[in-house]
């Protein structure tokens, strides 16, 4: 699947503004991004719902910007799961594939495979309101399954999920990819489960793909501040003219919180502010005195998570049962291999 140019307007906001991607046979990719960023309406472009202004969707090579939705090899799964509440789950699953005019018999075959492949066939004579959350997000994907589309479209389906469903369910979708090897587009605004599900990464801001890569590279090398702040959790350290991170006028000196090392001996001495502990690490806010540092334009300053007036403030990851508490004073060390610079005016990598 490869899209061309896209772009998609919604009065005066700009939803895409030339959108180049393409999506590999049987590749699973994730679009994550900020709310407003675009993934949904690609999705939504890509299924029939919405139609481009401008560029073209191609599915199997052909354009399908003429084909309506329902003659599309593509299925859809939403956040909502949008089930019929007055179908029970194997109405649910039936709808369709009557729609379609499949065989009774062959179509309570599928329904059934479906099911048992998503492990819900015990649940095929209840209703929607008998189910938790995570038995109907179930059946919206077996529903989507009994399609056998050439695409499936994911639009934050485990959104709604508590934390430990949605891990289960995240290997669940995994499972189903490596067996159906079927191209998947993922839509998510959780950054961990765009860098666990997908094969490739695609980050998303205002319309425009920043950049895409497997999900190691996109977070070991960030293409532009942008990527580097969102991707991560705590997001990368970003200091403006290098400052304790090595004077470096007309760039943004970047490392991440795990790429900052407690050592008696390393050149930035710290005052810890505060300490969040979260059991496997935890995480420490600190400040320091800053070193000089370029001047720059005020736009650039608030692009970078720069620190402000004469300290900077440094975030680092530590493992847990450290013995650190607010007050201490600390010396850090960066990592000299995962040191970013990137050009204070346009944002990019160097």
């Amino acid at each position: 699947m490869r899209l061309e140019s896209l772009s998609k307007r919604y009065g005066r906001v700009t939803a895409l503004d030339g959108v180049d991607l393409e999506v590999r046979a049987g590749e699973l990719i994730t679009l994550v991004g900020p709310s407003g960023s675009g993934k949904s309406t690609i999705l939504r472009l890509i299924a029939g719902l919405d139609r481009p202004d401008a560029g073209r969707v191609l599915v199997d090579g052909e354009d399908v910007g003429r084909v309506p939705p329902h003659r599309r090899a593509i299925a859809m799964v939403f956040q909502d799961y949008a089930l019929y509440p007055h179908l029970t789950v194997r109405g649910n699953l039936l709808f369709g594939l009557r729609v379609r005019r499949v065989p009774r018999a062959e179509a309570d075959r599928q329904a059934r495979a479906a099911a048992e492949r998503l492990e819900i066939a015990d649940l095929l004579d209840r209703y929607p309101d008998q189910m938790s959350g995570g038995q109907r997000q179930r059946v919206a994907l077996a529903r989507a399954l009994v399609r056998d589309p050439s695409v499936y479209l994911l639009d934050e389906p485990l959104a709604s999920l508590d934390a430990q469903l949605r891990f289960a369910t995240r290997a669940d979708l995994l499972a189903m990819h490596q067996e159906l090897r079927t191209t998947m587009v993922h839509v998510t605004h959780d950054q961990a489960e765009a860098m666990t599900l997908g094969d490739r990464v695609v980050v998303l801001d205002r319309g425009r793909v920043r950049q895409v890569g497997p999900p190691q590279e996109v977070y070991d090398e960030p293409a532009d501040v942008f990527v580097a702040r969102f991707l991560g959790s705590p997001p990368m350290n970003l200091v403006v003219g290098g400052g304790v991170l090595g004077d470096a006028p007309g760039f943004t000196v970047g490392v991440r919180p795990e790429d900052l090392a407690i050592d008696p001996e390393g050149p930035i001495e710290v005052t810890v502010e505060a300490v969040e502990t979260l059991g496997s690490e935890a995480i420490l806010l600190t400040r320091a005195a800053a070193s000089g540092g370029a001047s720059t334009s005020a736009s650039a300053i608030a692009d970078a998570n720069a620190g402000a007036g004469a300290d900077t403030r440094l975030t680092v990851r530590t493992g847990p049962r450290h013995g650190v508490r607010p007050g201490d004073r600390l010396r850090l060390r960066p990592d000299p291999e995962r040191i970013h610079r990137f050009d204070t005016e346009t944002g990019r990598r160097r």
